[in-house]
């Protein structure tokens, strides 16, 4: 994705809600971006902490909110793990494999699933807005 693409949205989001563009957001928003991993608040707070020791932590949370909102990043639960997000915005749709055991992540896309879950909304008279496919097991490693 176009970071000034991405940029240009949250800054059209946060003036649309009478909001100001902070030299925070925008390091907020870089840093996520450049994340390139589901991340936690946590592990993006501690990186940005190390750029910028006046950034506090629900200033991130807030943030990371606003990008969900705005259409930039996802939120993913799983399980009793701390809430992750992933940059949603530019990426292609994928669905989760995810290990119980290590906790570890692997998107996956098949086009067989997308065609069936389509097949199903239209089946069932159902417009669907969005849709998540977890997968919960094993991985390689820990059987």
């Amino acid at each position: 994705m176009d970071r000034d693409e991405a940029r240009n949205i949250l800054f059209n989001f946060i003036k649309e809600k009478s909001l100001r563009y902070t030299r925070q957001r925008e390091e907020i928003l870089q840093t996520f971006l450049s994340a390139g991993r589901h991340i936690t608040v946590e592990e993006l707070y501690n990186v940005l902490r190390k750029k910028n020791t006046g950034i506090g932590y629900a200033t991130v949370h807030r943030n990371l909110r606003l990008m969900i909102e705005c259409g930039l990043a996802d939120e993913i639960k799983i399980g009793s793990d701390k809430t992750r997000f992933e940059q949603r915005y530019g990426q292609r749709h994928h669905d989760h494999l995810i290990c119980v055991k290590c906790g570890r992540f692997t998107e996956v896309n098949d086009e067989r699933i997308e065609r069936l879950q389509d097949r199903l909304a239209r089946s069932n008279d159902f417009k669907p807005l969005k849709h998540k496919l977890e997968i919960y097991g094993l991985c390689k490693r820990c059987r």
